[in-house]
């Protein structure tokens, strides 16, 4: 039987990099989106924490009874905020962070990461702390915002921030350390500079993409000849 995957994001532009990173497997992605929880979080002073904890846990539960094998969750701020003890549904939750927090763990040097939304950066690092602290692992990360280009992607100018990320990538890919970033929306213009430079630049959604094949033992579509 075909598997189900229940996808919550914070933006629809993340729908198209997990549809891309999936088509050729025998499996049926069911999006969710609610980019109000994350505005409401980062710009509203009277919304509490437990507010948004609760409203999180009810998406989950409510994508839960849509008859899903698992749950892929693509925001680390909705990640940070969910209260996964407090659930009821028994569908697994997978997370988008955990398989690239396990590869950044996996290296041995100083490396950095980059990001292009300040909002994200210090629920994504402390759980990548905790991670690595959890399975015994020593990181040496240096953490890096590109400024003043997230609000293009925002602003459905897609093409205008990949030009950034990528400039600033091709000006920072040969210092030597090795680089990674932490967002989906940032996939596009890192493999666009690997082509260019042949420099191998990690992001989240080549190690998700074996961890979500192997969990659900996903298989390839057939191919008709």
């Amino acid at each position: 039987m075909k598997k189900r995957l229940g996808c919550l994001h914070a933006h629809y532009s993340n729908i198209e990099y997990i549809e891309s990173a999936f088509s050729s497997y025998d499996m049926e992605l069911i999006h969710f989106v609610d980019p109000g929880l994350m505005y409401r979080v980062t710009s509203d002073e009277n919304f509490h924490l437990v507010e948004a904890q609760r409203k999180v846990n009810e998406q989950i539960e409510w994508i839960a009874k849509c008859n899903v094998d698992a749950i892929l969750i693509t925001c680390t701020n909705y990640i940070a905020i969910l209260q996964e003890e407090q659930l009821t549904t028994s569908v697994p939750i997978i997370k988008i962070d955990e398989p690239y927090f396990e590869s950044i763990c996996n290296i041995k040097e100083p490396q950095t990461i980059l990001f292009t939304n300040p909002a994200t950066v210090n629920g994504t690092i402390e759980r990548l702390k905790e991670y690595a602290y959890n399975h015994q692992k020593s990181i040496d990360i240096e953490v890096i915002v590109i400024n003043n280009t997230f609000d293009l992607i925002m602003q459905g100018l897609k093409k205008e921030y990949d030009q950034e990320v990528c400039k600033f990538l091709n000006k920072n890919i040969h210092i030597g350390k090795p680089i990674s970033v932490a967002q989906l929306s940032m996939v596009d213009a890192s493999k666009e500079v690997e082509r260019m430079t042949t420099k191998h630049i990690l992001n989240p959604l080549e190690p998700l993409n074996i961890s979500i094949v192997n969990q659900l033992n996903l298989n390839k579509k057939s191919v008709i000849i």
